[in-house]
């Protein structure tokens, strides 16, 4: 048996019905804080240092990314030459 329910509702409304706390001021004043702070250009509050941990990661993702494709292509040419 299956059934399907579908609501029709605001992610707004989801939230209030899965009783899920509002973040939105505390969001929009931590994203102000940061852009204040980028502005005066206090320590440690430059756009590079912020993102850093997230290049850093995703760099790293791409660096294996190019390194897994690399290898499978050299794994298919070998296999295509013994053929």
């Amino acid at each position: 048996m299956k059934i399907n329910v579908e609501f029709d509702i605001t992610p707004e409304e989801f939230r209030r019905a899965m009783g899920l706390p509002d973040v939105q001021v505390m969001h929009e004043e931590i994203i102000n804080t940061i852009i204040e702070k980028m502005k005066n250009a206090e320590d440690g509050y430059d756009a590079f240092t912020l993102l850093k941990p997230f290049l850093n990661t995703s760099m790293q993702t791409m660096e294996g990314f190019q390194k897994s494709f690399l290898e499978s292509m050299f794994n298919l040419s070998g296999q295509q030459q013994t053929k």
